[in-house]
């Protein structure tokens, strides 16, 4: 069996390594060189990495048994191509849904980061941005002294950082997930008062998010996470075993 999982979260590593260990041929497509990088950690799996429109997508499922697309809960553009992919190279997709979280009472939920910016327009005090760099020109109004953008550890991301004119010191380039107590001490380190995010999920450490905003009197601003629908990743994992035989 030819399986092609589209990737970058932990879910998606986690499954390719199932499938290879079960002796599928497993294929993942990350979009960034840092995902390549972890990924390639994975034994016995192929990694093909760079951002792909649906035709090159289909070009990859060619010939494969099954599309799985793992891909950020977010990442909603990702998600349309891949189905438009699978649906031209004639292959089964399957959509592997991240559990979402409970979102804690008094937190601000809002559907876009241009929304948590107009929010954070009527406000004053520093404010911890966990969206991503690709986030950032959302917030484009707001002053930059404020903005303290926790971004991955790859050029792209300060790149972005130093198209917006973000202060230097105030950049938190770390790969997460990250601990309660590192979420607490970042948030003291440089005076938090608001801390903007997405529901990542147990894998993204929302969890430690959320203790840490409240232990702090952070008031957290969540960027509701698109309806889709999809399987478990238990659902998926026992559809491989099945096809497997």
């Amino acid at each position: 069996m030819r399986v092609v999982i589209f990737s970058g979260t932990t879910e998606g590593r986690e499954l390719s390594a199932q499938t290879a260990s079960m002796g599928a041929e497993t294929v993942v497509c990350v979009a960034t060189e840092y995902g390549r990088m972890i990924q390639e950690h994975i034994p016995n799996t192929q990694t093909l990495s760079g951002r792909m429109d649906a035709c090159e997508m289909a070009q990859v499922l060619h010939g494969a048994d099954l599309c799985i697309d793992a891909t950020h809960p977010y990442a909603k553009e990702a998600s349309r191509n891949i189905r438009m992919a699978a649906q031209q190279a004639e292959v089964p997709c399957h959509r592997l849904l991240r559990r979402e979280s409970t979102l804690p009472s008094g937190c601000i939920v809002v559907d876009c980061a241009e929304q948590a910016a107009c929010v954070l327009q009527e406000t004053q005090g520093n404010i911890l941005l966990t969206t991503g760099a690709k986030e950032l020109g959302a917030f484009s109004a707001l002053e930059r002294q404020r903005l303290y953008p926790r971004i991955l550890p790859v050029q792209e991301s300060l790149a972005a950082c130093e198209a917006m004119k973000i202060p230097r010191g105030n950049l938190i380039a770390m790969q997460g997930p990250f601990s309660y107590e590192l979420n607490s001490a970042l948030i003291q380190q440089f005076s938090i008062r608001w801390l903007v995010t997405k529901d990542g999920g147990a894998a993204g450490g929302f969890e430690e998010k959320v203790r840490a905003a409240e232990k702090n009197g952070v008031q957290m601003v969540v960027i509701r996470r698109p309806k889709e629908d999809g399987e478990s990743y238990e659902t998926i994992l026992e559809m491989c075993k099945e096809m497997m035989g």
